[in-house]
Formats: structure tokens, C-alpha cells, sequence
């Protein structure tokens, strides 16, 4: 489409006009103005910079406005400090875009008093500017304890970055650095983020950097264990190797055993680092579509991913072939055969009955020992069954045995009682008698 330049030029003086009447709102604090912006036909460059300043002064005033749009403006650091000078002590804004200009390390300090004031920014975009190394770390650092959710840094010149893991945004969800020059250094401190006890990141994007194999294994290990982030974005970092896109593929579905694929990463729901329909692409999209579809229940997402991977013949020669796995023994020897009836009948049940006479096939060791396991069984029960009799008619051979011995005991005592009563008597008698025979003589002497 064509514009004449009639048309541009009556169309830069309505925009100018709506922005000044925009101004004059905010200045009054209409609560109806939620969203400022500067539009694109050169207003900003008509004013100079203690009118920026003044502009804001108004937004330092104004409790009602949310968004403020700076971006695709060429500002240059003059104007943007003269701005932010003015915005000190501005707390409404939510989002702020600064994206496409051309200001360096210098404005980014001039932000750290708005910033360190802004209790209420959740947003802040200054993507395709100078702010380099430097300005990235003044940023996270004046951003540790504001509420800030996304911070988007892309194409920022950005070489190297360094994360202090003891003062990290504690809200932060998106961390966007895209076309930088981040590499292995730089993936070793995003490590010490996504490995975090405590992490709030769901997205990383990093397409177009310097990133390598090795930097692709050091996020690798980083993710094994995490639990937050669903989005990891790699594509057009020419240093990644299709071993470090198999490294990716295994994190989320690592073939080598149902044991590995059900610990692997359940998840991430997007993960690219190849937009062309490779293999290995199109086989970490099925992996991440089924933490998608059981967002709430990674056990159930691993699962899945067993049934039609580990349980699909052609599936799983894929991946062990993408993945390097030695596959020489049957996928069926790690399960316990009692199960297997069950796993046959899951086979059967989503990949029909091609993939069931494949599995039979695989599988046929373990069925067969599933009848030797169960005659082994009856065997050993009968064994311990009459084991259990025999000590059984020992218990009660040794529990008559006891009986005897208590029954003595008893006859004993009772006879030895009788014994005792019988000696007391006599000697009564023997007393008794004597007696009478002292009776009679003195009674004869007498």
C-alpha cells in the first residue's frame, strides 16, 4: 500500500493534536486515559528535552495511566534522561515499551530512580537498543525487589550476563534476550535461575545467539529437575549441533528405558530449536503436546508418552535412532511379566493390532515365563504348605508334651500336701496321748 504525502502530512497533524490533547488529559488526571503513547510521525522530535522533562512531570502526577508507549522512536539518551528525570516518582505504570530506540547504559541508569519507585511495573520492553552488558546488569539489579514479570532485552548487545542467584526479581516470568551474544558462560548463569529452589521463570527466549552444544547441555542438566518453565526458545544458534537438538529431544523424552522416559522433563510445553520440519523437531513437539494436554498431571504426560512412544514400535526406532541408544535389548525385558497381559491389551487398544503381533513377538520370553513363574509358584506353595502342616503337628506334639509336664507338676504338689496334713495329725495324736498318760499318774499319786 501507498501513501500519498498529502496523506502523511494530514495524518502526522491528527496525531500531534491527540497527542497534546492526550497531555492535557494525563496533566489533569483523567482516570479514562489508562494508555499514552507518542505515535510515529515525529512528534517527540518537534520538543526538545526540558519539555521531555516536563512530560514527566505530568506522568509523575497522573494515577491513572498503566501503559506508556516509547517505542520505534530513535530517542536519543539526552531526551530519555530528561524524560525519566521528570518520572521519578511516577507509580501507575504497569507496562512500559522502550523498544527501538537509540539509548545506551546512560539512560538506563537515569531509570534506576523510576524504577526502584515503579511499584507497580510488571512489564518493561527495551528491546533493539545499546544498553549493553552493563545496562542489563544495572537493570536486574534495580529490579530485584520490584514486582516485574517480563523483561524483555532482546537485540540489546548484550555479551555476557551474571546472575546473583541470592538477588534475583522475585516475580519474574519472562526473561526475553534474544539476538545477543549469550553463550556457554552465559547459559551457565540462566542455569543458576532455572535451577533455583524457588523459580518463577515459565519463558526463556535465546534464539539467535552464540549458544553451542555445550551450552545446550548445561541448560539440558539445568531442566531435568525443573518444574516452572514451559517455554525454552533456541532456534537459529548455528553452534547447536544435532547432538545438542538430541540432548533436547531426550530431556523431554529420553528413550533409553520406561524408567527414563518417565523421569524425563514433563514440563516444558514449547521447545524449539529448529522451525524446519526435521525429525527431531517434529518429535519434540509430540513430547511437549502431551505436557500441553496433561498440564496438571506430569505423572499422567509421562505416561502418555510411554503408550505411544515406548509401546510404538516405529515411534521408539525413531528416537532410539535420533538419540544414539543402544536398543539390543527387547523393550519388553524391563517389564515384570505378570504385567505384561496388560501392557499387550494398552498395545492393542491404541495402535491396533499390527503393533500387537510386533509386540507379541517381543514379548513372547516373558509370557512364556509367566506360566513357568506361576508353576513355579504353586510349587513353592505347596512346599511351604506342607512345611507349615509339619510344624504344625510339631506345635501340638510340644503343646502336649507341656500339658503333661503342668499336670505332674499339679499331682506332685497335691501329694505332698496329703503328706504333710497326715505327719501333723500323728503328732497331735502322739500329743494328745501323752497327755492323757500325765493326767493319769497324777491322779493316781494324788
Amino acid at each position: 500500500m501507498e501513501f500519498s504525502l498529502e496523506w502523511m502530512i494530514a495524518e502526522s497533524q491528527r496525531e500531534h493534536q491527540e497527542i497534546w490533547s492526550n497531555l492535557s488529559r494525563a496533566a489533569l488526571n483523567d482516570r479514562t486515559l489508562t494508555k499514552m503513547t507518542f505515535g510515529f510521525f515525529g512528534f517527540v522530535h518537534l520538543v526538545d528535552e526540558e519539555m521531555f522533562e516536563s512530560f514527566g512531570e505530568t506522568f509523575a502526577g497522573n494515577t491513572h495511566i498503566e501503559e506508556l508507549y516509547l517505542g520505534g522512536l530513535n530517542l536519543r539518551d539526552e531526551k530519555m534522561q530528561s524524560l525519566f528525570r521528570g518520572m521519578t516518582r511516577s507509580s501507575s505504570i504497569q507496562k512500559l515499551f522502550m523498544h527501538t530506540n537509540r539509548i545506551g547504559i546512560e539512560s538506563i541508569q537515569s531509570m534506576v530512580p523510576f524504577l526502584q519507585n515503579a511499584s507497580n511495573l510488571t512489564f518493561l520492553n527495551v528491546n533493539r537498543n545499546n544498553i549493553s552488558s552493563e545496562g542489563f546488569k544495572v537493570l536486574w539489579r534495580t529490579l530485584i525487589d520490584s514486582p516485574i514479570e517480563e523483561l524483555h532485552c532482546s537485540a540489546c548487545d548484550v555479551e555476557s550476563i551474571k546472575i546473583d542467584i541470592e538477588n534475583i526479581p522475585q516475580h519474574l516470568e519472562v526473561l526475553s534476550l534474544n539476538e545477543n551474544s549469550i553463550d556457554a558462560d552465559g547459559c551457565r548463569e540462566l542455569a543458576k535461575l532455572l535451577q533455583c529452589e524457588n523459580s518463577t521463570l515459565t519463558e526463556l527466549q535465546l534464539v539467535e545467539s552464540r549458544i553451542d552444544d555445550e551450552g545446550v547441555a548445561i541448560l539440558v542438566d539445568a531442566l531435568e529437575n525443573n518444574t516452572s518453565l514451559e517455554k525454552l526458545t533456541l532456534q537459529k544458534n548455528e553452534g547447536i549441533t544435532m547432538k545438542g537438538k538430541a540432548l533436547l529431544l531426550k530431556l523431554v523424552n529420553d528413550i533409553s528405558s520406561i524408567a527414563a522416559t518417565l523421569q524425563s522433563n514433563h514440563t516444558l510445553q514449547k521447545l524449539t530449536v529448529d522451525e524446519d520440519s526435521e525429525d527431531i523437531q517434529r518429535h519434540i513437539n509430540h513430547a511437549v503436546d502431551y505436557h500441553v494436554d496433561e498440564e496438571n498431571d506430569p505423572e499422567e504426560a509421562g505416561r502418555e508418552k510411554v503408550i505411544q512412544t515406548q509401546l510404538n514400535s516405529v515411534e521408539r526406532a525413531e528416537l532410539v535412532a535420533l538419540q544414539g541408544v543402544d536398543c539390543s535389548l527387547s523393550l519388553y525385558s524391563e517389564i515384570d511379566p505378570l504385567y505384561l497381559p496388560e501392557v499387550l491389551e494398552l498395545v492393542q487398544e491404541y495402535h491396533g493390532m499390527s503393533e500387537l503381533y510386533v509386540a507379541l513377538k517381543s514379548s513372547t520370553p516373558g509370557l512364556i515365563s509367566i506360566v513357568n513363574r506361576k508353576e513355579y509358584i504353586l510349587q513353592q506353595r505347596a512346599y511351604h504348605a506342607a512345611l507349615v502342616a509339619e510344624h504344625a503337628g510339631i506345635v501340638d506334639d510340644l503343646d502336649a508334651e507341656l500339658a503333661v509336664i503342668e499336670e505332674g507338676s499339679q499331682v506332685a504338689v497335691s501329694g505332698s500336701k496329703k503328706r504333710r496334713r497326715t505327719a501333723l495329725d500323728e503328732v497331735q495324736i502322739d500329743v494328745s496321748n501323752g497327755k492323757a498318760d500325765h493326767d493319769l499318774t497324777y491322779q493316781s499319786n494324788k
